[in-house]
């Protein structure tokens, strides 16, 4: 029997099976990988990745879903965590760790600033979330869905947004579309800003009142000279500037 979704916690099950095996196909778990799934809620997709892997860490909020979790699966298979995803502590779980999930739609950007903050320990993420979140978390320079959070996490992962998924799938259905995309950390190699908290307050005050351009909106961190070091018009907008221009930018006014 699915349990009772708590709108407080944002749940939508997925019910549908075709979809299921989807998602769980895009993952692609095998057995010697280090895995963690967020929000597992009724155990559906935890039922189909537990099989297919040595050991399967789970972390539910809900008290009532963990303690069903725990009575469903062995626990030397599914280990439950009872914790909010956005205290919990990734590095008590071993590396490389992928990290997948139905992702609460009210708390789906922390959870993914969050994934940024802990690249380094992961190998990848596949996740599903809102269809408009996914257009935003891969949204070219330019774009009406390109803001910080498109800047942010492709400054951290190479993303690519797998399929659809209709509200028909879930249980209840949400109002919107959802998608599933796939998170890969960049190399080490990587483009890296100089001072990463700087960029950070660059992007989002470059975004925080996107009508205005560049020179109006980051006057309190860029001083005018950076921008001609950088070789970036003053008076071109956030949404315009890649994430390598938001880089040099940062570095030029460090």
């Amino acid at each position: 029997m699915l349990p009772r979704p708590r709108k407080r916690f944002g749940q939508h099950f997925l019910t549908d099976r075709h979809y299921l095996a989807r998602i769980v196909a895009a993952i692609e778990p095998a057995p010697g990988q280090h895995m963690v799934e967020i929000g597992p809620g009724s155990g559906l997709m935890t039922g189909e990745l537990a099989p297919r892997l040595d050991c399967l860490h789970v972390v539910e909020i809900d008290r009532d879903l963990a303690a069903g979790l725990r009575v469903r699966f062995d626990p030397a298979k599914v280990v439950v965590h009872e914790a909010d995803v956005l205290e919990f502590d990734f590095s008590e779980l071993p590396a490389p760790l992928r990290v997948v999930g139905n992702l609460p739609y009210n708390v789906s950007s922390p959870i993914l600033f969050r994934m940024a903050g802990i690249a380094d320990r992961v190998s990848d993420c596949v996740f599903m979330l809102q269809k408009e979140v996914v257009d935003r978390m891969v949204a070219e320079p330019d774009s009406a869905d390109y803001g910080r959070l498109s800047v942010m996490l492709q400054y951290r992962f190479a993303m690519a947004l797998a399929f659809n998924v209709p509200p028909g799938a879930f249980t209840p259905p949400p109002k919107v579309d959802s998608a599933v995309v796939r998170m890969k950390p960049l190399p080490a190699e990587r483009l890296r800003a100089r001072d990463e908290e700087r960029f950070a307050g660059i992007v989002a005050a470059a975004f925080g009142q996107r009508r205005k351009t560049l020179r109006n909106a980051t006057r309190a961190l860029v001083p005018v000279e950076a921008f001609i070091h950088a070789g970036i018009d003053p008076a071109r907008r956030g949404e315009t500037l890649s994430v390598a221009e938001f880089a040099a930018l940062s570095d030029a006014s460090s």
